[in-house]
């Protein structure tokens, strides 16, 4: 877990855009693992603006990766969202990269016949929803709700990252739970205007945090999976 997040701080602090705090060391010395950071003051939230702004400035950045920079979707290292394991195998297409490891992982793991079912044609015809719209892979912080959000003198900051190369608009699958604001979107969208057919994309994105929060937490997160589901279904028919 340090090994992953170590790396996805590294990867988000070299856009200087957001304040990630710096990576000095992480490993394991026989004893225990470590990870050693910079001390960030934080406290509050910074404006909301400023942080929708640099967000978007995240998301535009070079990647770090040269995978990334050949176009490929994945990360350096596989890591974890919450505790549940997430894999990053470098994957050229988007759409096979978040059907087989972020949909279908996550079916696999909840073990839900009745869900595995209604997914099928989900993931069978997803890739209708991006026709027309260019997917490139921007370093993502990939579980950005409030409280992995706050701001250090003064400037926004975000940690705790589950990161890796995906399409910008996988960052707002945990939007259900941030508290955005339309001043956020404003200074996002500054820098990154909204592509036709975000709505029907964003439901796939959340789809994946649910079925997250249906393998960490249990049950209680079904219903908005199966109804996540149901729409995508109608929408792809």
């Amino acid at each position: 877990m340090f090994l992953g997040e170590g790396e996805g701080l590294k990867a988000m602090h070299a856009t200087r855009s957001v304040r990630i705090p710096e990576v000095y060391s992480y490993g394991d010395d026989g004893t225990g693992s470590y990870l050693v950071t910079e001390f960030l003051n934080i406290g509050g939230r910074s404006s909301d603006e400023e942080l929708g702004r640099r967000m978007a400035q995240m998301h535009l950045a070079v990647p770090l990766h040269e995978e990334a920079r050949a176009g490929k979707f994945g990360f350096v290292v596989d890591n974890t969202i919450g505790g549940t394991p997430q894999p990053n195998p470098w994957t050229d297409d988007w759409v096979a990269f978040f059907r087989d490891h972020r949909l279908g992982h996550q079916l696999r793991l909840a073990g839900d016949a009745a869900l595995t079912d209604a997914a099928g044609p989900v993931l069978e015809r997803m890739g209708r929803l991006f026709e027309g719209v260019e997917v490139r892979p921007s370093i993502l912080h990939g579980d950005l709700w409030s409280g992995n959000i706050s701001s250090s003198d003064g400037e926004p900051a975000i940690f705790d990252p589950a990161c890796y190369y995906g399409h910008h608009e996988a960052e707002w699958g945990m939007s259900w739970c941030a508290g955005f604001t339309p001043a956020f979107w404003k200074g996002y969208r500054e820098l990154v205007p909204k592509d036709p057919g975000f709505d029907g994309r964003r439901d796939l994105y959340l789809l994946y945090h649910y079925l997250n929060h249906l393998n960490l937490f249990g049950s209680g997160y079904r219903g908005q999976c199966a109804s996540l589901l149901g729409a995508l279904g109608k929408r792809l028919r």
